[in-house]
């Protein structure tokens, strides 16, 4: 149900911090012409920790509506506590939205059992595909093969985003699951490696920039076209890499504002891109052919 490249994608923002949802239109759109699979919106690059509630749901609600089914739209719905993921997922499946993806709960460290609680609530809950989301470099917890496999089993968890960079994981899942689950690598870089292990596409970061090559570079995997699908992630290695240069999305935001397609705008505690990091970044759009104004 979910494969290829799915852009996690920017909430746009005025200078003065404005959420500027005509432009998220406008991306949506782009994001359609270029081959874009899907989008998952309010994820972490979607600056869903800075957004208030009202904020949340209207940029799902947007997006839902500007895609018009042309592709999925899955919203992030994870939260540090269950009952709060819960509710969002519920208010997400209400908006529209084609799937959940499901960040592991940050900070307060649950232990395996825990996590399999969380996400088994979750997914009763709803009738949404649930994508479960490990990305333990951001929340200090991380969802094991074994787990995983004890939580695809049930019917509605779907696929699952492997955040870690670790691409050994792509064959202990594909071993350890018993049910079919969709192997989605969250880490650009090792994006190609991961679905040539037998992954099936790629949450990213890059696909804000370079939505044709990232997803001419999928489709290439895909048809297991490894020299193509390689010459492509060629051209994309630089933003693999640079556009973490600093947290993410501010990198990214930065790139796109230098593209012409959004205002620089972004939330505290996060800041615009650093100035000495503006040639590195500019250096990979040039490398992948992205025009800047």
């Amino acid at each position: 149900m979910f494969s290829g490249s799915i852009v996690a994608i920017v909430t746009p923002m005025k200078a003065n911090g404005e959420c500027d949802f005509e432009v998220l239109r406008q991306l949506v759109d782009w994001h359609v012409e270029q081959g874009t699979h899907g989008i998952v919106v309010m994820g972490t690059t979607g600056e869903s920790a800075t957004v208030d509630e009202s904020e949340y749901y209207q940029a799902i609600e947007v997006v839902v509506e500007q895609a018009a089914k042309r592709v999925k739209v899955i919203a992030g719905t994870g939260a540090i506590g269950t009952h709060k993921a819960i509710k969002l997922t519920q208010q997400a499946e209400k908006l529209g939205v084609d799937g959940a993806l499901v960040v592991t709960p940050y900070y307060c460290k649950p232990t395996q059992k825990g996590l399999y609680e969380h996400f088994k609530a979750v997914a009763e809950s709803t009738e949404l595909p649930i994508i479960l989301y490990n990305v333990p470099s951001r929340t200090a917890c991380d969802l094991l093969p074994e787990t995983v496999a004890e939580l695809s089993l049930i019917e509605n968890i779907v696929a699952i985003k492997e955040a870690t960079g670790d691409v050994s994981r792509v064959e202990e899942l594909n071993r350890l699951c018993d049910a079919p689950i969709a192997l989605l690598s969250g880490d650009d870089a090792t994006a190609l490696e991961f679905m040539r292990l037998g992954g099936h596409g790629v949450i990213s970061v890059t696909a804000n920039v370079a939505p044709a090559l990232m997803s001419k570079m999928c489709e290439a995997a895909q048809e297991q076209n490894w020299q193509q699908a390689q010459l492509i992630d060629a051209k994309l290695a630089a933003l693999h890499q640079d556009l973490f240069l600093q947290a993410n999305p501010i990198p990214v935001k930065w790139a796109l504002a230098a593209m012409g397609m959004m205002e620089q705008g972004i939330r505290l505690p996060l800041t615009v891109l650093s100035e000495q990091h503006h040639p590195k970044v500019l250096q990979a759009l040039e490398q992948a052919n992205v025009k800047t104004q």
